[in-house]
């Protein structure tokens, strides 16, 4: 099967890849300062298609999502989603626990309440969730369940411990609209969820807000309505700032030339991207590559 562009500039890991030996959907797994099966994961840009949620327990290190920098801690909570952008500038060991699922079991009808959670859709593009005591010690604890059910053959396993795991995913978005979100209506939030969730697939493809709209079947004119009231942002502007992250990403991790990435990001041409561009940022994204790099070499 030929490559797209995407494949060739930043490597992405399948959940099949890293967990061979799972059932191919969800995989918890405890680390005692052991290092990854798949070291090529380190020190390079990569991206993973699946989810994967971590709880520090001992360890630090320097982690990178897109171009923010994180140093683990075992007061915060860290979640990732399928197409982030990861680099660890630190191969260090790390002692906690990982949960990780993939796209097929969140598709499983008994999983459809997860969709629309904010820690899945996660449309802020966050990573990390600053923990109070109660938090964590509610956090732990449900972990911990989960990780006995999951090492122990009884009746109704899988039952107990996807119950485990939607109650924490339920919490971990509470948290995650506290930090990130303002709290909204709830028929208008979740089409705003859909619609922010749609431009994560399609905005390779799809630059145009009538497209969007006619994938939701409402109007442009009503979808542009509900989402400037519920985020403060019109829909076009989503759009852009997707488009704007995957330029910044792939100007700061890879080094492909300026025309790669515009077709890449479904431009016609390399032209036009640095029009559209500098007209957000103020410079081109030559200029942008060397100032980013200069600050974080």
């Amino acid at each position: 099967m030929a490559l797209s562009v995407k494949d060739t500039i930043i490597p992405e890991y399948s959940f099949r890849e890293v967990f061979p030996a799972s059932n191919g959907m969800f995989e918890i797994i405890e680390s005692q300062g052991q290092f990854s099966q798949h070291r090529s994961m380190f020190l390079v840009p990569h991206r993973r298609n699946y989810y994967q949620f971590a709880s520090v327990s001992a360890g630090d290190g320097i982690h990178w999502v897109d171009a923010s920098r994180y140093n683990l801690s075992p007061d915060n909570f860290y979640f990732s989603t399928p197409h982030q952008v990861h680099i660890k500038e630190q191969a260090k060991p790390f002692q906690g626990i990982n949960i990780s699922f993939s796209q097929d079991f969140i598709e499983l009808e008994e999983n459809r309440l997860l969709r629309n959670l904010p820690i899945i859709i996660n449309p802020h593009n966050g990573h990390e969730l600053k923990l109070q005591p109660a938090d964590h010690d509610f956090i732990h604890t449900i972990i911990n369940l989960m990780l006995k059910e999951y090492h122990h053959q009884q009746s109704w396993k899988n039952a107990a411990l996807y119950a485990y795991l939607h109650n924490l995913l339920i919490y971990l978005s509470r948290l995650y609209e506290q930090q990130f979100a303002a709290v909204e209506q709830d028929t208008d939030r979740l089409l705003l969820r859909k619609f922010t969730a749609l431009i994560n697939d399609r905005y390779l493809h799809l630059h145009e807000v009538a497209a969007y709209a006619e994938l939701l079947h409402i109007s442009a004119g009503y979808l542009t309505a509900l989402v400037k009231a519920q985020s403060g942002k019109t829909p076009i502007q989503h759009i852009h700032e997707r488009l704007m992250a995957e330029a910044k990403r792939l100007l700061f991790h890879t080094d492909h030339s300026v025309k790669e990435i515009a077709f890449e990001l479904g431009f016609e041409d390399d032209a036009y991207f640095n029009r559209f561009f500098k007209r957000f940022e103020k410079s081109t994204p030559t200029t942008y590559r060397k100032a980013i790099r200069e600050i974080y070499r």
